[in-house]
């Protein structure tokens, strides 16, 4: 990708135990929000602390701004903001020193007042880190990754432990932040937070990425848009279940079947009759939309969110 800000190639990282990170490949273009999707232990985070400078690859190229981290530290550190998984600050400063302090790491940003203004923290200016929520924590780490005005934004699980209302001021942030011309990187596990922000998105499983594009282009990949999930007693074959007409497809989901339908007004009956034709009984049957986590599961068998 010529704009790419963000790209790497092959990108290996080994543990004696794990290949956290087993030859990826990906590309961020400016201006865009691009977002890593997976289950715990799928390499997200090793992915981004080795692009984010913090971690030392074991295998392939990494580019931040047309830049390597080996010949240019100190001018990437200026133009990127980061928001770990878990930021450990210090719990006898204020949120306001906090935050100043980090923005005296940088040559220019904005005023530390109007940052806390943006995350919602105005409020607890004068308490000291130690006393606030998890979620006022996580906001915090945000602010500090953006008082330094980066031209990219790394967020690993930057939702993680806020309440809904938050969680939407956090969103807004972020929309704040690409139409100034940011870039931003983000990994989570919140499927609506990835569908709504995100314009290209890469699923990782076990260190591979299994699939890339946007998130309409993903959920198209299970051939439909809707899905039915049930439970029958005993359960049906799946040879049965793939021969109803209106399935696309049906994948295991713990101790129930999904199924990939177009049609639910057509598959529901034709469901319950292949149930009865079965001498079975309906235990659950619940129907949604297709989301890019029943993309996941027709690949892998397992959820996002399993750890």
């Amino acid at each position: 990708m010529e704009n790419a800000v963000i790209s790497c190639r092959g990108l290996k990282k080994y543990y004696p135990d794990v290949k956290a990170v087993d030859g990826l490949d990906l590309s961020v273009a400016a201006n865009e929000c691009f977002g890593l999707l997976g289950p715990n232990g799928a390499g997200k985070t090793t992915t981004i602390e080795i692009l984010e400078g913090l971690t030392i690859p074991d295998g392939g190229d990494v580019e931040i701004l047309g830049m390597t981290w080996r010949s240019h530290e100190r001018d990437l550190r200026e133009r990127i903001g980061i928001s770990l998984q878990e930021t450990q600050l210090h719990e006898k400063l204020t949120v306001y020193e906090t935050v100043r302090l980090f923005r005296s790491f940088y040559r220019a940003g904005p005023d530390p007042e109007s940052v806390m203004h943006d995350l919602s923290l105005d409020e607890k200016r004068d308490s000291r880190v130690g006393k606030l929520s998890g979620g006022q924590k996580q906001r915090l780490a945000v602010a500090c990754a953006l008082v330094g005005d980066p031209d990219i934004l790394f967020l690993d699980e930057p939702t993680t432990g806020l309440d809904p209302q938050s969680r939407l001021q956090l969103w807004e942030v972020v929309a704040r932040f690409r139409k100034k011309g940011g870039t931003v990187l983000l990994t989570t596990h919140n499927m609506e937070e990835a569908e709504r922000l995100c314009d290209h998105i890469a699923i990782v499983d076990h260190g591979h990425l299994i699939a890339l594009g946007t998130p309409k282009e993903l959920i198209a990949k299970l051939e439909a848009p809707n899905i039915i999930e049930f439970t029958s007693e005993p359960p049906l074959p799946p040879e049965a279940i793939l021969a109803l007409p209106a399935c696309h497809g049906c994948s295991p989901h713990g101790n129930a079947w999904q199924l990939r339908v177009d049609s639910l007004a057509e598959a529901v009956p034709q469901l319950i009759d292949l149930v009865e034709k079965h001498g079975a009984k309906l235990v659950s049957l619940s129907t949604h939309a297709a989301t890019l986590e029943d993309l996941f599961v027709s690949l892998t068998g397992r959820e996002l969110r399993d750890v």
